[in-house]
């Protein structure tokens, strides 16, 4: 399974609204970088997010380390609303 598939896994298990969910990675200037964008409704944005934050932590903390296993890129998750 590749990392956008994991988080749009992870991330839809977390909203309501799934078929609102879009996940795709981006190219990066930095060859040991990868760009996931993530976009959710609006109404899902805060369950993403967590109270200080502490969703969105965990579910970098699970890709990173994810990535550490497969090919040791660092994973920038940036999230959006629409």
């Amino acid at each position: 399974m590749s990392l956008v598939e994991l988080t749009e896994k992870i991330i839809k298990n977390i909203v309501s609204n799934e078929e609102a969910v879009t996940v795709k990675e981006f190219p990066s200037d930095n060859e040991n970088e990868i760009i996931i964008e993530v976009l959710v409704s609006e109404a899902d944005i805060g369950k993403i997010i967590g109270k200080n934050g502490k969703v969105i932590n965990a579910i970098r903390t699970i890709i990173q380390e994810s990535s550490a296993l497969k090919d040791n890129k660092y994973v920038k998750i940036n999230i959006d609303k629409f």
